[in-house]
């Protein structure tokens, strides 16, 4: 998103090179970003975090329906929209950064640790939520540190250990990869 540069090689999107760009010129191409630290405005109620997202990028679907698919997709949101951010937990935190991200409009969602730190009672929430996002037909690439909370919808594992591939494939056949066992230690 613009906060690092690479050392060598290209980041492209949708055929565009993105590196080097700012952050909000990388948003408006239809890339979205719901941090690890969750990084929502504290001084915003949830309905202003959320709403904020669609002035970064005013095309395409209208504003009322980006805020609508947000508060679908996690309707706990919903109830807490008058909120400020220090009022919310730490899953309802992730859960309006996701929201946030999805209300851009976004192509392409990263989803930096979805599910770091929350508490195991909000964790189908926040897998829900992110399910019914690729329902809709956005496109995910979640970085997550633990195997076990990859969700059965995902269509791609890539299990990076030490920065090298040790698995690439369906998250289905992760179980039986004698070496991925190997480097987590159990059963996927």
């Amino acid at each position: 998103m613009g906060y690092h540069r690479p050392h060598a090689g290209r980041v492209t999107f949708k055929g565009e090179a993105i590196h080097g760009r700012r952050t909000f010129e990388i948003a408006a191409l239809g890339l979205g970003f719901a941090p690890e630290d969750s990084a929502i405005f504290a001084d915003l109620t949830v309905a202003e975090n959320i709403e904020i997202a669609t002035w970064t990028r005013p095309g395409g679907r209208p504003a009322a329906e980006r805020i609508e698919s947000a508060y679908r997709v996690f309707p706990a949101l919903r109830r807490y929209a008058a909120r400020r951010g220090p009022e919310l937990s730490g899953g309802e935190r992730k859960m309006l950064s996701v929201a946030r991200a999805l209300a851009l409009d976004a192509e392409l969602l990263l989803l930096d640790e979805p599910f770091e730190g929350l508490s195991p009672a909000i964790i189908p929430a926040v897998s829900d939520g992110i399910a019914e996002i690729t329902r809709l037909g956005h496109a995910i690439l979640m970085a997550e540190s633990n195997i076990h909370h990859v969700p059965e919808y995902a269509s791609r594992l890539y299990v990076i250990e030490r920065g090298e591939i040790v698995f690439a494939g369906p998250p289905r056949e992760a179980s039986r990869d004698a070496s991925l066992q190997r480097v987590i230690g159990g059963s996927v």
